[in-house]
């Protein structure tokens, strides 16, 4: 890779990195301090401040990785570094996705209306359910980085025994199925964007009922129930576009594997991977209404302090 496109790399992931680390820092802040003052949280404040924390430790991994693979590409194709990545990206990036696959159920139990029995017990249950799916989530990022590890010993062993050139037919093909057996890794995600895209239609359905039900009644169309409707449709909306992109990115980081030449690929594979801890965080502070009023009135504070210190010198 040439020197330019180097600085180019890094102060496109240095700026992602730097609008991730704003974002979820301030709802770290806003809903921690909440916290310790009220003593008590809700349950979707409490799913969105963890989700936030793990996409800060997300963010520090990715930017790591990044640079690791600019400057240190060797180091960061092989050795010990790139497994200690591996496994604590693998655990973050697990513990994330189904944290936000957790809002969005709490988003649809909570707002959606059906009178279906099934749906009426899970709701009745929903606290209860939620935290079984937090701790469900917790062991399922666990065990999946403890499969990485000894995937790893795997490779190790059949790396020692490629580089004393006695290789067989056989040792290349185990080589050449444990690189297919980590990027298959990625199916692993595939049940929370299941889940997702479940919540996210029975929203919609229930907001098209509700909508009916206000015609008929001749009722206001921006009622509270279908304003929270649109709200939570948004947001899950958003996690699905932004989780398939990432998806994608790794899936493209993934094919060096299999397909040389592929730096330039990787490097944006990587910059599009940093966009999703970064851009769904400005989304969930949009689409909860006291992450937007201090949100809001910190950029006004701001404003004003900008305008009264360029207003100064110029009455002097």
């Amino acid at each position: 890779m040439s020197g330019l496109n180097k600085w180019i790399f890094l102060v496109l992931s240095a700026s992602q990195f730097i609008l991730g680390m704003l974002g979820n820092g301030f709802i770290v802040v806003v809903n921690g301090s909440s916290w310790f003052k009220n003593k008590t949280i809700s349950l979707s404040d409490f799913i969105i401040t963890n989700l936030a924390l793990s996409r800060i430790i997300l963010l520090w991994i990715l930017l790591v990785d990044g640079v690791l693979m600019v400057f240190f590409s060797k180091a960061h194709e092989e050795g010990i570094i790139m497994q200690i990545i591996d496994i604590f990206w693998t655990f973050t990036n697990h513990l994330s996705i189904w944290l936000a696959t957790c809002l969005s159920v709490l988003y649809c139990l909570k707002i959606a209306n059906f009178s279906h029995p099934i749906f009426l017990w899970l709701k009745w249950r929903l606290s209860r359910m939620v935290v079984q799916m937090i701790l469900g989530a917790l062991l399922l990022s666990c065990a999946s980085a403890l499969s990485l590890i000894h995937e790893f010993k795997r490779y190790s062993i059949l790396s020692e025994i490629n580089s004393t050139g006695n290789v067989t037919e056989h040792f290349r093909k185990k080589i050449n199925e444990y690189k297919l057996i980590h990027v298959l890794g990625t199916l692993w995600n595939l049940p929370p964007l299941i889940v997702s895209l479940a919540s996210y239609f029975l929203l919609i359905l229930s907001l098209g009922r509700h909508t009916q039900q206000m015609q008929q009644s001749s009722a206001s169309s921006r009622d509270p129930s279908t304003e929270a409707h649109k709200r939570a449709i948004k947001i899950i909306l958003s996690f699905l576009i932004l989780f398939l992109l990432y998806f994608l990115a790794f899936l493209i980081t993934s094919s060096s594997y299999f397909i040389p030449e592929t730096e330039m690929v990787k490097i944006i594979g990587e910059l599009i991977t940093m966009f999703y801890p970064a851009g769904h965080s400005f989304i969930l502070i949009l689409g909860n209404n006291k992450l937007k009023h201090m949100f809001v009135g910190m950029l006004r504070c701001e404003s004003g302090h900008l305008q009264s210190g360029s207003k100064g010198p110029s009455s002097l």
